[in-house]
């Protein structure tokens, strides 16, 4: 998809429009505003499927679930390794 550039005049509350044929490409409903000195880039938030979050963290048989510190040593110390 190329760029394309648009001109759009904001409105009293400080709203602009989005052209349909470029919304109609997202998945959301949602975007993020990122403020860059004197720009905003408008980028839409795509939905994250929450089974893509199964198995995304590793926990060491030696964790003791039921000492939250014991737990939280394990995160950091995989974090630091990480790096």
């Amino acid at each position: 998809m190329g760029e394309k550039a648009i001109v759009r005049r904001l409105d009293p509350q400080g709203r602009v429009a989005i052209p349909v044929d470029w919304r109609s490409e997202w998945k959301s409903d949602k975007v993020m505003l990122v403020r860059k000195g004197r720009r905003i880039e408008l980028a839409p938030v795509e939905p994250v499927d929450p089974t893509s979050l199964f198995d995304s963290i590793v926990v060491p048989d030696s964790v003791d679930f039921t000492d939250p510190h014991s737990l939280r040593r394990s995160f950091l110390s995989r974090r630091k390794e990480a790096r």
